[in-house]
């Protein structure tokens, strides 16, 4: 009997659609643990390790969530708030590059001072119980001059090989870094779990391959790096001493070091996995044309993550725009296909910092592959290059809060296929989706989002998933899964002791009261919920009794519980919340105990209570979960705008040169910025008197530039969006006027621009305007 035809037969099938089908009975990967060679997993806050499928600690499957935050790229007077707002938003380790030229500025000079005091940002990691992944290069890339390998190294060794002046080199560093860290590993009952060896690295030759990494890793052993995993960068053909390392992967929306001036074809990243983890061109600056080595590693280690978009930058020649949609259906595919460590970058945006007057970002006229902003660093991240909390960001923390509550199940489970998959990625038609299954427990994934390009929607669709026990058919309903839908259903879950059959929605966090435990779902589709119980089970809510379940259609409602009451008594609430409701929701501890906020609100969660903070908006609406509705407007400034005068005209932008490493347009030389035009204003002194501040510049453009007399503050390449500036790292410049310059965009740039910031621009040979400004204050409030 076919499954399409089992599912068939079963009460409430729709017969006018089969189920989709899929077979979740077998296990998987056989289970190892001990054939991979890492360092110390003990500590004094327990053992962290690693099997052939999942990391573990203390034993039990652990599937965490890694934010890329690059501590030399933010001012340390505000680390720790931004910290805070990380963990808030459900990040439980930090990683962060330490790029060699950020700390090294002059021949020999390494300073760990200021911005660049590492063992502080680690150290306050720990105060927040927030884990660190160390990734030291030596060669990062991160969008930074060689790759972050200080200039005079580059001219006198040869970088990226066991040449032993270059080694010699990296000893330096690593020996200097590691004075800094010591005491703040694992081992030692410090943060610092794991340590990133290089970065995409597929070179191959005489002194270079597996060779290199494995030199490498003796290298950071013998000065003192021992931790629980090392890892390096699994895509674009990346070469590694099996055994030695672990590969992580990633892959983003849209590739802005691509040349091409035109919409990409759909991404991969959209597809469900099911025979390579290692996604197409993430942007390796050196190529390999044999095949790499964690495809064939994919039995041995487990599928871990460390570069899955948390938004893309934007190059002078690329200038994609994303939305919250765009990166969450990506990642929550990506979990859907068996991703173990999901592995942001970046989750927190930042600034370049400039040293002695140079800058240090990638050109290609330095021989990048890429042409970034020399300041800034922003990466449409979930919070961005002065701390605001980004949209994305909502769209993102309920899959992280279900991964923290609920990942020791999701971690041990296979990745199973459909029957029928999508033939490719521009196969838009079929329905992508796949399910991680173990025994008679798993979740459903469905994903019907793919950038900048329409889906259908699916009418009565539902799936037969057999599992070890026999096939169910979810849901009892048919169901439309719209256009742009991505989610996952649980399936035979374990509330508590009371057993949930399957729902059709999210499962998100689990708190607990004086009266017991919670379980916070969220709803996938519009209107009710499908609750499916086994027979025998009590409902505080209207059900009916098909196919041996017990079955309720429960509207989602943030001020309502739900109570389930198993036939052997045992008895949990739900609590079910609206998509809407579901990305206002925020999980932190509050004096001691697991708390759900629901707010529009920006929150983080100190020591000392809950804080609040939202741009332009005084009045500020709450509601500890569960629990009543609460309001307040606090005092302030008023949004408002700025004057400004236009002290230079526009001159005539010089045509964009096609040349470089990647044979496409190249960002201008400085020269040519004296055809830009320029317009002065002045912020009031107290701008940021009571918490922060942010100017808000729309105008139309290619580079936009903001000077304090000579000092530049940032630069932006426009893109469709309005230039939003935190003002309080800029508090002792404020009073005195500044002044933005516009170089001209040329109506035959050979770039690209998304199609909604193509529709701003005014015809034209060129453009260079301020429409406006504006300066909008940043309220907080602490309930």
């Amino acid at each position: 009997t076919s499954l399409a035809a089992l599912g068939a037969a079963l009460p409430g099938h729709a017969a006018a659609q089969a189920p989709l089908a899929l077979d979740a009975r077998q296990p998987g990967t056989p289970l190892k643990s001990g054939h991979l060679h890492m360092g110390s997993s003990a500590g004094p806050h327990g053992a962290l390790g690693l099997t052939n499928r999942y990391l573990t600690r203390d034993g039990r499957p652990w599937l965490p969530v890694m934010g890329e935050f690059h501590f030399t790229r933010f001012p340390a007077r505000y680390w720790e708030e931004e910290l805070l707002k990380m963990k808030a938003a459900g990040v439980t380790i930090v990683a962060s590059y330490v790029l060699w030229n950020h700390v090294e500025r002059a021949p020999g000079q390494i300073d760990w001072s200021g911005d660049r005091a590492i063992r502080r940002f680690v150290q306050l990691c720990a105060d927040h119980r927030l884990l660190f992944f160390l990734r030291p290069g030596p060669w990062a890339h991160a969008e930074a001059r060689f790759g972050g390998i200080p200039d005079w190294i580059v001219a006198s060794t040869r970088p990226r090989s066991n040449d032993p002046a270059y080694l010699a080199q990296v000893d330096r560093f690593w020996r200097s870094l590691h004075g800094e860290l010591q005491g703040l590993f694992w081992k030692d009952g410090g943060p610092i779990i794991g340590m990133q060896i290089e970065n995409e690295y597929n070179l191959d030759g005489p002194g270079q391959g597996r060779a290199h990494i494995a030199a490498l890793k003796q290298l950071a052993q013998k000065i003192g790096y021992d931790v629980p995993l090392y890892t390096v960068t699994g895509w674009d053909q990346t070469l590694y001493p099996k055994g030695e390392v672990v590969p992580v992967h990633g892959g983003y929306p849209d590739e802005p070091w691509s040349a091409k001036t035109t919409k990409l074809p759909p991404k991969e990243n959209y597809l469900f996995r099911f025979d390579s983890r290692v996604s197409g061109d993430l942007g390796a600056q050196t190529r390999n044309n044999r095949r790499g080595d964690a495809d064939d590693d994919m039995a041995d280690t487990p599928f871990l993550g460390a570069e899955y978009g948390g938004g893309v930058p934007v190059m002078y020649r690329r200038r994609p725009l994303l939305a919250p949609a765009d990166v969450a259906a990506a990642v929550t595919t990506q979990v859907g296909s068996g991703v173990n460590l999901l592995g942001y970058y970046m989750f927190h945006g930042g600034a370049n910092p400039l040293a002695q007057g140079r800058s240090l970002e990638e050109t290609q006229r330095s021989g990048g592959y890429n042409d970034c902003p020399m300041i800034s660093y922003d990466f449409q991240a979930p919070i961005g290059q002065y701390g605001e909390v980004n949209p994305v960001n909502a769209a993102l923390r309920p899959l992280h809060y279900f991964l923290d509550a609920y990942g020791d199940r999701l971690a041990p489970m296979a990745v199973h296929a459909p029957a029928i998959q999508p033939a490719g990625k521009d196969d838009l038609a079929t329905l992508r989706w796949s399910v991680r299954a173990t025994g008679d427990s798993g979740f459903l994934f469905v994903n019907n989002h793919v950038r900048q390009y329409p889906t259908p929607a699916h009418p009565a669709t539902r799936f037969t998933v057999r599992l070890a026990r026999g096939a169910l058919t979810v849901p009892a309903r048919p169901v439309t899964l719209p256009p742009d839908a991505y989610f996952f259903w649980p399936i035979g879950m374990g509330l508590d002791g009371v057993s949930l059959a399957w729902a059709t929605a999210q499962p998100v966090t689990r708190i607990a009261d004086a009266d017991g435990p919670i379980h916070i779902f969220a709803a996938t589709l519009p209107g009710a919920v499908e609750l499916a119980f086994p027979a025998g089970t009590r409902l505080s809510a209207p059900s009916r009794s098909e196919g041996g379940h017990v079955i309720a259609d429960a509207p989602p409602a943030p001020d309502r519980l739900l109570r389930v009451t198993a036939p052997d008594g045992a008895s949990v609430r739900l609590l079910l919340l609206d998509q809407a409701s579901a990305r206002q929701l925020w999980v932190g501890d509050v004096n001691g105990q697991r708390r759900a906020l629901l707010t529009a609100a920006d929150a983080m969660f100190t020591p000392q209570g809950p804080v609040l903070r939202q741009r332009g908006q005084p009045r500020f609406d709450w509601r500890f979960l569960p629990g009543p509705a609460a309001s307040a407007s606090v005092k302030g400034p008023a949004p408002r705008a700025i004057a400004f005068t236009q002290s230079r005209a526009a001159g005539e932008a010089p045509p964009i040169v096609i040349g470089g490493p990647a044979k496409a347009a190249m960002q201008p030389l400085p020269e040519a910025h004296k055809a830009a035009a320029a317009f002065t204003f002045t912020l009031p002194a107290d701008a940021v008197a009571q918490g922060d501040a942010f100017l808000e510049i729309d105008w139309r453009g290619d580079i936009g530039r903001l000077f304090d007399g000579l000092a530049l503050l940032d630069d932006a390449y426009w893109d469709g969006r309005v230039w939003r500036i935190g003002l309080k790292r800029f508090a002792d410049r404020l009073g005195r006027p500044w002044t933005l310059t516009i170089l001209p965009l040329r109506a035959d740039a050979p770039i690209y621009l998304d199609d909604s910031a193509r529709a701003r621009l005014l015809p034209g040979d060129q453009v260079a305007s301020l429409v406006s400004l504006r300066l909008i204050p940043e309220y907080e409030h602490r309930p």
